[in-house]
């Protein structure tokens, strides 16, 4: 137990310090564009951008993926199963929302537990059966636990406004008699500030969805099953295309897998650890549990535990 709590703190002070070098660099092209007025004018901004993104960022993110609220009436079946787990893991009951694309995906709102939020893809609940559809939400309220939804969510936040600060660089910064590097300066800055950014992103994303995959089997009591998920969805999600994330791509990291197809520039927005390194670790997370995996058989069904068409029918 103590090991476990101390693996805790390193990953939160690691993702503290990230979350700090993100508002730095913010600071630091404010610094670029105009000095030391454009340093103070940027870190009160990127200060704003936290608070909105406190109170805001469950609203913000499913606004941006069109996702839509559904209740016990519209899906019994999925209300109830998010029910159980939040139970299992010591949780009120989050918002279910719908999000209408074929890509099997879900992810994870809300600054606190009191106000979690799960969504899911329409194509995610025809595509897996009970129980990969368990490990999917398991892993999902793993993130409201840990309070990562909040701080995955300002990620982005400062993420996207690093690009767009960058880019309003190149028009109004490069010529300006407060800043450092001149016109060429102003350039790399341009290209770099985003890099850097994703840099940083990539680095939280992966330590948060680690941690989300080993928690989430936990709560669903079977690592397996989110092992057999994360296999059928990562090939399905990169065949698939998911127009809102793919709009959005700063939002692209709150997913359990990379919604992204990489048919564009966007897919440098892929923050997700790769797929196989998590199945191994969910593997041997249940090795250690003592559970056998399935004698080859991966996938039980081929319709999801609703059947054709979904828990809405067709």
């Amino acid at each position: 137990m103590e090991v476990k709590k101390t693996g805790m703190t390193i990953s939160y002070l690691k993702t503290t310090f990230l979350l700090a070098a993100l508002t730095a660099l913010f600071a630091g092209i404010g610094y670029l564009i105009g000095g030391g007025t454009g340093l103070v004018i940027a870190f009160a901004v990127a200060l704003a951008m936290n608070a909105y993104s406190w109170w805001n960022s469950d609203k913000m993110v499913l606004r941006m993926n069109d996702a839509a609220p559904i209740d016990e009436t519209d899906a019994p079946e999925l209300y109830g199963l998010v029910a159980t787990l939040a139970k299992n893991a010591g949780l009120p009951m989050p918002k279910v929302y719908l999000i209408h694309t074929e890509q099997p995906n879900a992810f994870a709102t809300g600054r606190d537990p009191e106000h979690g939020v799960v969504a899911v893809t329409a194509g995610l609940l025809r595509m897996l059966d009970k129980e990969e559809l368990a490990g999917v939400i398991a892993h999902e309220l793993a993130h409201i636990k840990n309070r990562d939804t909040l701080i995955m969510t300002v990620t982005a936040t400062i993420a996207g406004a690093i690009s767009m600060l960058a880019n309003f660089a190149l028009l109004f910064g490069g010529r300006g008699r407060d800043n450092p590097l001149g016109l060429i300066g102003t350039l790399l800055m341009m290209i770099l500030a985003p890099l850097a950014a994703m840099l940083v992103q990539m680095a939280i994303s992966r330590t948060r969805e680690y941690a989300a995959d080993r928690e989430g089997a936990m709560i669903a009591g079977n690592p397996l099953w989110l092992a057999r998920a994360l296999e059928r969805m990562s090939s399905a999600a990169a065949a698939i295309p998911n127009e809102r994330a793919e709009a959005h791509p700063e939002t692209a990291h709150l997913y359990i897998v990379n919604p992204l197809t990489g048919q564009g520039f966007d897919n440098l927005f892929s923050t997700h650890p790769n797929t196989e390194n998590r199945i191994a670790a969910l593997l041997r997370l249940a090795e250690e549990a003592g559970i056998a995996a399935d004698d080859g058989a991966s996938f039980r069904s081929a319709s999801g535990p609703w059947g054709r068409g979904g828990p809405w029918g067709r």
